[in-house]
């Protein structure tokens, strides 16, 4: 069980238990609701943590938890998701498709604008270097793409 009162750090990676990434013919990630959970409960007071997690795991599986965590933040109001750019920034250049659907998940959400050209960047490298996966991460790649075209000619006066 997890404390929601405090984020609890874990302090022996055997006690680690990862989400399931996508395998086989399932194409979603499967995490720990109560986890989840958990965390979105704190609020911003969680970010912190996260950010930690973000900043030093090189484990995709507990990365993708944690953004998947970010996410669900961000779906319910959580503030200051956009400030944590400079750590989500150091996944820009990775070739994992699980990564690149959830960190362009929260970048349409943030439309944190130093963000758009690493989209970019993915798509056009995703393109030229098609990985292998049970889903499209362009799919989300693109959709971000065009929510942030699409929110910079909305908040654009009309000439």
């Amino acid at each position: 069980m997890y404390n929601c009162i405090t984020v609890q750090p874990y302090t022996n990676l055997n006690q680690y238990q990862p989400c399931l990434l996508p395998a086989g013919n399932r194409n979603y990630t499967i995490v720990d609701k109560n986890k989840v959970d958990c965390f979105v409960s704190q609020k911003e007071a969680a970010l912190p943590y996260l950010a930690d997690i973000l900043a030093h795991s090189n484990n995709e599986s507990q990365i993708v938890e944690t953004l998947h965590i970010v996410n669900e933040m961000l779906d319910n109001g959580v503030k200051g998701v956009d400030k944590m750019y400079p750590v989500l920034s150091r996944f820009n250049n990775t070739n994992s498709p699980n990564i690149q659907t959830y960190l362009a998940g929260i970048y349409r959400k943030t439309q944190v604008p130093d963000a758009f050209g690493p989209l970019v960047k993915m798509l056009i490298q995703n393109s030229l270097h098609p990985q292998t996966s049970n889903f499209d991460p362009n799919e989300e790649i693109g959709g971000a793409i065009l929510s942030y075209i699409s929110d910079r000619f909305r908040n654009q006066p009309q000439k």
